[in-house]
């Protein structure tokens, strides 16, 4: 695989004003051809190095793949396709990465495996698929099967965090606006109470302490959790022991974790049914779903399912034997090996399920909303109550 470099330039415009810059490119004539395309005449051009690895986010690799399918529906090769789509302004480095595709492309490599170069924005099921298509003659309808499935699963991602979101910004405001209270507001009246001289009823005496207590720890406890959070954060990252972790005790939370199951289970059931009615193999699909669902459990039962069917077992019964899939899943996969339709049940499961994840989702935000109010009320009200509660006994005692 070529390596971009990084090139400083000067130059001048159809005008004559005059300009320098820098720019990635394979070469020089591909840095003075870029440049000339963008109105550039090169003065000056001198390498200063090798270019960092190009990145993509899973937006501009969709968009990518939706333009790609629809270039080549239109008759247009493969290889100018790519330099067209190279040649359009994209966000990040998503060019550089095109380009480099179409590079391997012109000097033989098969399409796949030009993207299969490209890990951290082309998996393995991506390039799977690709290759399948390309085998079968048939990569516009593959890409455009993949653009909409990529697009389904952001749309899902983008109900779930928002569903997730709300309730906890409004929480979090909630606790922000109770620990204003504590300290900025009780401090004023404890002085007025040390006046009275009586005892105080225990909800103020509870609200008076904790608020000393936050006055005292907040900044230590906030920094506390910046850093635990900042931790996290890295053990996540670094330690797939971590990950499987935190993946199996999200599935094991309440309301959360049946939804992230579905999910899960919807988006294994695409991927391989995708596989197979490409006409990939049973066998090999495994190959290529190693991350197809985002969530750790699943992936290592996928896994431990490739490893049974190689060893004769049939589908249904090991994925009943690992327990993650659940039994409405598992029976139609039964009949279907049964009756030979595996490739068109797996692809009614999957739609079956993400009926299931956005009807899961709506009913969360709408759960969400009156437990957030509740809980907002109880915060913000219980804390006035039990300022104003010796108040109220004073003026009943006079």
């Amino acid at each position: 695989m070529s390596t971009d470099s990084r090139f400083a330039w000067r130059g001048v415009d159809a005008n004559g004003a005059a300009k320098r810059g820098k720019t990635i490119a394979a070469d020089a004539t591909g840095a003075r051809a870029a440049l000339k395309r963008e109105g550039w005449t090169v003065l000056e051009l001198d390498a200063i190095g090798p270019a960092p690895p190009p990145r993509a986010g899973a937006a501009d690799v969709t968009l990518f793949t939706r333009q790609l399918a629809g270039l080549l529906r239109a008759g247009l090769p493969l290889a100018p396709s790519l330099e067209l789509i190279a040649q359009t302004p994209m966000r990040g480095g998503l060019p550089r990465i095109v380009q480099s595709v179409a590079r391997d492309i012109t000097q033989g490599v098969p399409f796949s495996d030009a993207l299969a170069r490209h890990p951290a924005c082309f998996g393995p099921l991506y390039c799977q698929l690709v290759s399948v298509g390309e085998l079968a003659g048939a990569l516009p309808t593959v890409l455009a099967r993949l653009a909409d499935d990529r697009e389904r699963a952001a749309s899902q991602r983008a109900k779930l965090k928002g569903a997730l979101t709300y309730p906890l910004m409004v929480l979090l405001l909630s606790l922000l606006i109770t620990a204003g209270l504590l300290v900025g507001v009780v401090p004023t009246f404890k002085t007025i109470f040390d006046g009275f001289g009586a005892a105080l009823p225990a909800p103020t005496r509870f609200v008076l302490a904790l608020s000393d207590g936050v006055a005292r720890w907040s900044v230590p406890f906030a920094i506390g959790c910046f850093l635990g959070g900042v931790g996290c954060a890295r053990l996540l990252k670094r330690s797939p022991s971590a990950r499987e972790a935190a993946d199996r005790a999200t599935l094991k939370l309440p309301l959360v974790g049946a939804l992230l199951r579905s999910l899960a289970v919807a988006r294994w059931s695409r991927a391989l049914g995708t596989l197979l009615a490409a006409g990939t193999p049973l066998s090999d699909a495994f190959d290529s779903l190693a991350n197809a669902t985002g969530n750790r459990i699943f992936d290592r039962a996928t896994v431990e399912i490739a490893t049974r069917l190689r060893h004769g077992e049939r589908l249904a019964a090991a994925m009943r034997a690992l327990g993650c899939f659940p039994p409405e899943v598992v029976q139609p996969i039964a009949v279907a090996e049964e009756s030979g339709s595996l490739d068109s049940m797996l692809m009614d499961l999957a739609t079956l399920g993400d009926r299931q994840v956005d009807e899961k989702i709506g009913a969360f935000a709408s759960l969400c909303e009156p437990v957030v109010i509740v809980v907002l009320g109880a915060l913000v009200g219980g804390l006035v109550i039990a300022m104003y509660l010796p108040i109220i006994q004073l003026g009943n005692v006079v």
